[in-house]
């Protein structure tokens, strides 16, 4: 009944936002809580079953989660460290499928190459939601955040790809090592040309058509699944054309939209992506149930057996792969030791202990054909479903909740240079408005009281940030009265609205007018909390 489905939906939805606000409260990354909220939601009995059409489960989850994450990765920080992060998204991924194919073949009876090679590639792409929402209550080097984000964005187009020639591999029973390898950089290549193709169209519309931000956000929602669709129909890679999209629209971005177009797309998309990621969670949980009944000839026991010993196949390949990755080209490379600093032995950890598995390799297990060919039953898919579950599990639990220790252990802490850099953005700032007053309104800044008082807001905020960039003497005592400076005017936002809410209930204004200065309240609330 399509009554008990919208129903179910929107409990999942409520069920998110609810172990959201708790993962706050007790401080653990969303997406641990979820996917062990997900494990005991299924055991609760009488809980609803789901089962997902493998079809369509790409095409929901994949094209807004890629797109999403693509448009918040710098193109200047992925380009900088376009080494690192190939060797992790092409080099890892290969590597650590061949390691999970043969360690199951060898482990799981009836387990062949080609079924090893299609779990290996369910996963080996790690989740940079689950790293990045570990990491950004942390302050760790900038060169981290950008590698595990760029990596997270093309080892699930690589990782995909090799699924796809281990399902053809199992369906045919044939695979050729170099037809495989051409074929590869052709649904690569293609894919990208497709998504920048449609993502020029898009930036033409954006740029040129007389938008509005409810038109320009529609079509940021429709433009993921555009080129998704488009690419994998003429059978090419849907991923690396919503991620060559979005990319370029996110570098394009400034040309196009107004602020009241970002303000809207960014809250509206940061929404979609936290229910996505976690109705996914939940989704799994409710299936597990039926996975666990249906697990063939493997009892459950063994399944778990399986499946620890493929967790720890994964954290200790990525492991082993990050350290020469990290040292040998600077080995042989004299380019790389003047053009890159040498990376700490602790940085490097951090980097292979952040292989936290997450969405993409649930959305790939569950894409896992329900029959073959022939009319029967996929040989041991519910096996595929029920170790990628663990496998996630233990990297999120594992590795998530480490992850902070082992950063303060490690003494994993921003260089001064970032603080460097954002002073130094401060300062450029403050000095421009300083240089309009001077040069476009000189008579009224030394005679209008307001444009007196916004000059000297900005030219103080020139001081604090340029003594902070000096290192003199007077840094701490120039900025030791920002804190209390930034909760006075949050006190004073929260004093206006209380007054508009009387005004509201006392009726003495126009519902309209009071709502317009709410809004404006909102948005300085924002700024400052930012």
């Amino acid at each position: 009944m399509l009554q008990d489905n919208l129903l179910l939906i929107i409990s999942l939805l409520f069920v998110v936002s609810m172990l959201t606000m708790l993962s706050d409260k007790v401080r653990i990354s969303y997406p641990i809580l979820l996917v062990i909220a997900g494990l005991g939601i299924g055991f609760i009995p009488g809980a609803p079953s789901i089962t997902l059409e493998p079809d369509l489960v790409f095409i929901i989850f994949l094209p807004p989660l890629l797109y999403a994450a693509a448009w918040n990765t710098s193109w200047n920080d992925f380009w900088k460290f376009r080494r690192p992060i190939f060797m992790l998204a092409f080099g890892l991924v290969i590597f650590t499928a061949t390691a999970i194919a043969f360690t199951s073949h060898a482990i799981i009876p009836g387990f062949s190459l080609p079924m090893g090679f299609l779990l290996g590639a369910i996963i080996s792409p790690p989740d940079a939601i689950a790293a990045t929402s570990v990491l950004q209550q942390l302050k760790v080097p900038k060169r981290i955040t950008a590698i595990l984000e760029g990596e997270s964005l093309i080892n699930d187009a690589s990782s995909l790809i090799v699924f796809r020639f281990a399902l053809a591999a199992i369906f045919t029973g044939q695979f050729t090592l170099w037809e495989a390898g051409a074929n590869f950089l052709l649904v690569a290549v293609m894919g990208v040309v497709i998504g920048l193709a449609i993502a020029h169209v898009v930036y033409l519309i954006h740029r040129f058509l007389p938008t509005t931000p409810s038109i320009d956000t529609a079509i940021t929602l429709i433009s993921p699944y555009l080129m998704y669709i488009a690419a994998e129909h003429f059978h090419f890679s849907g991923v690396l054309a919503v991620v060559a999209g979005g990319l370029f629209l996110s570098f394009r971005s400034h040309e196009v939209f107004s602020y009241s177009t970002r303000l809207q797309a960014v809250s509206v998309w940061e929404t979609l992506v936290f229910l996505l990621n976690g109705v996914v969670f939940i989704m799994i949980g409710l299936e597990l149930p039926f996975i666990i009944k249906e697990l063939g000839e493997s009892s459950i026991f063994d399944a778990i057996l399986y499946a620890v010993i493929i967790s720890l196949v994964t954290i200790v390949v990525r492991i082993l792969w990050v350290y020469p990755g990290a040292y040998l080209p600077r080995i042989f490379n004299k380019k790389i030791r003047e053009r890159e600093p040498r990376p700490t032995w602790g940085s490097v950890f951090i980097v292979g202990w952040s292989g936290m598995r997450g969405v993409v390799s649930l959305a790939s297990a569950l894409a896992v054909p329900i029959t073959m060919s022939n009319g029967q039953a996929f040989p041991q898919r519910n096996l595929f479903l029920f170790i990628t579950f663990v496998v996630i599990l233990f990297t999120l639990v594992l590795q998530g909740l480490s992850l902070p220790w082992l950063i303060r252990i490690l003494k994993i802490e921003a260089p001064e240079s970032e603080a460097h850099h954002d002073h130094a953005i401060r300062l450029r700032l403050a000095t421009a408005v300083v240089d309009l007053l001077e040069k476009s309104y000189t008579e009224e800044s030394a005679s209008i009281e307001a444009f007196i008082r916004i000059k000297e807001r900005y030219q103080r905020m020139a001081d604090i940030a340029n003594s902070r960039l000096q290192k003199d003497e007077n840094t701490q005592h120039a900025g030791a009265f920002l804190p209390k400076y930034r909760k006075m005017l949050l006190e004073a936002v929260q004093v206006r609205r209380a007054e508009l809410a009387k005004m509201s209930r006392l009726r003495e204004f126009p519902d309209e007018l009071i709502r317009k200065r709410e809004t404006e309240l909102d948005l300085e609330e924002a700024r400052l909390r930012k």
